[in-house]
């Protein structure tokens, strides 16, 4: 089975899961509601995540973490994207969609280091990949005939901080702070890019963020 082939049968998974009627979908904006239902869902894990894992720290240590993360960069900061809201209401749909999908797939890999314990954590990974399909639809179906990426090479970046190596107890709390942090800031990004490309496909709609 074909990339395409499996685009569409994840989305159509998609579909009965969100409980959209199973007949043929012709309507962009019920595409995009339903990518947009996915990520909503993902950054609000994250969130609660990310939330969990603070909680668990003491006072000193949050205090720490924070003002260590805010002087560091994600690994997916490589990822070129609006540098602010008004770049991101200027930018194409096809773009928005295009750095959606790169900041998906940089978590591919990074995302297995989220399972574990409860069932919501074991669903990431999984989550990540129908997203990914459904962007992967959205973006063929607006391309018109464009290249998706420039680069259509697979987005290569390393774990984040080495996370898989052994390391002391204070190290160990660093990288999960980070990736926690990180895995929120990139889906809240998603979010936004998707929300505003959805959008820009109703040319009454106030798209202002």
């Amino acid at each position: 089975i074909d990339l395409t082939s499996r685009a569409v049968v994840l989305f159509l998974s998609l579909v009965t899961l969100a409980g959209v009627s199973s007949q043929p979908i012709a309507d962009n904006q019920r595409v995009f509601s339903i990518a947009v239902s996915r990520v909503q869902h993902l950054h609000l894990l994250a969130q609660a995540l990310f939330l969990d894992f603070e909680g668990s720290l003491q006072m000193e240590d949050q205090r720490q973490l924070n003002k260590i993360f805010l002087q560091d960069f994600c690994n997916s900061d490589y990822i070129i994207s609006p540098l602010d809201k008004h770049e991101t209401q200027r930018s194409s749909v096809l773009k928005l969609l295009s750095i959606s999908y790169r900041l998906v797939e940089s978590w591919e890999f990074p995302s297995h280091s989220l399972s574990g314990g409860s069932s919501p954590r074991n669903q990431v990974p999984s989550k990540l990949s129908e997203l990914k399909m459904g962007i992967l639809l959205l973006i063929r179906a607006n391309q018109d005939g464009a290249e998706m990426f420039s680069d259509s090479s697979p987005l290569q970046l390393a774990p984040y901080g080495n996370y898989y190596q052994s390391v002391a107890d204070d190290e160990s709390l660093k990288r999960t702070y980070e990736l926690l942090a990180c895995f929120k800031k990139d889906m809240h990004k998603v979010e936004t890019y998707l929300t505003v490309a959805k959008c820009r496909l109703s040319p009454e709609a106030n798209c202002t963020l």
